[in-house]
């Protein structure tokens, strides 16, 4: 009874030192706002940049405007979101089309750079738009976590000079979550999101067939409950990814059933699944190793 009694005091230590480090990072956070006096959040609804602009509200109040880019890689329902998490947070928004990057080569053609190129374009709209309003600073929300993958956008916001306050902050997606749940916002437990473009291989063509194929499959998937899923786009081949625990279900018999039909119905001839399971950035896997590291 003793040891059981020492092992919950240590983990409550430990629970409330991990508090303490997460408000600590937070107050952080709030310093390197407060410090541009005014901002435009580049804001996708997802779980980074709502906390993001949450704490960006409470900073900087109405000089603050939240914008979302629209384009075929972005799920309309993930448009949809962001405009009501937007009001509910009370801040200003605005949706911007940027539909040229689809015609941009260095995006279409899908190299393992598209993702510098495609946020230098949209970082570049942005830009002209702050200044424009009067916004000194554009904030974008990667987090401490986002550094450790291959993430070559990170270039082009630094080329550009928006600000990564998350990174700054030293937090890492667990202390926002954390963080979130704290707030009250429902984004606390949503799952990661990512461009649809990002389910297709380097090297093969982006189009946007392509592009409402995957969002109208995974949507399917969502809508059979799968917490989180990626569709991946392998040519005739669908390849599904769904958290380890979920597997199982994936697998049985009515449920393969309704996907494959589903799957076929979309214009696939082979649907798979795949045993690793979900794993973001799963298409970094085919890039060298040092170049994965590396970021570039």
């Amino acid at each position: 009874m003793k040891k059981k009694t020492q092992k919950t005091l240590g983990k409550s230590r430990q629970s409330r030192k991990a508090r303490a480090d997460r408000l600590a990072k937070l107050v952080h956070l709030e310093t390197i706002i407060a410090r541009c006096g005014g901002a435009l959040v580049a804001f996708s609804g997802g779980v980074d940049s709502t906390f993001l602009l949450s704490v960006a509200r409470g900073v900087l109040g109405t000089k603050l405007l939240a914008v979302t880019v629209a384009f075929p890689a972005v799920p309309a329902a993930e448009i949809k979101n962001a405009r009501a998490l937007a009001r509910s947070l009370r801040v200003k928004h605005l949706v911007v089309r940027a539909d040229d990057v689809m015609g941009m080569e260095r995006f279409s053609g899908n190299p393992p750079d598209r993702c510098y190129h495609c946020k230098k374009a949209i970082l570049s709209k942005l830009l002209v738009l702050a200044q424009a309003l009067g916004f000194p600073c554009i904030l974008e929300a990667s987090n401490k976590d986002d550094v450790k993958d291959y993430r070559p956008g990170h270039r082009a916001v630094k080329e550009l000079g928006a600000k990564s306050p998350l990174i700054e902050a030293g937090l890492t997606k667990a202390d926002i979550r954390a963080l979130s749940m704290e707030r009250g916002l429902p984004t606390w437990n949503k799952p990661s999101a990512a461009c649809l473009a990002s389910r297709i291989p380097y090297g093969e063509t982006i189009t946007r067939e392509k592009l409402a194929r995957i969002e109208r499959g995974e949507a399917f998937l969502a809508s059979l409950g799968f917490s989180a899923c990626r569709l991946r786009h392998h040519g005739e081949l669908a390849r599904i990814e769904v958290p380890e625990s979920e597997i199982a279900r994936l697998a049985s018999a009515g449920t393969r059933i309704k996907i494959v039909r589903r799957m076929k119905a979309l214009g696939f001839r082979y649907v798979t699944f795949d045993l690793e399971g979900y794993r973001s950035g799963s298409m970094n896997e085919t890039l060298p190793a040092a170049k994965r590291r590396s970021g570039a």
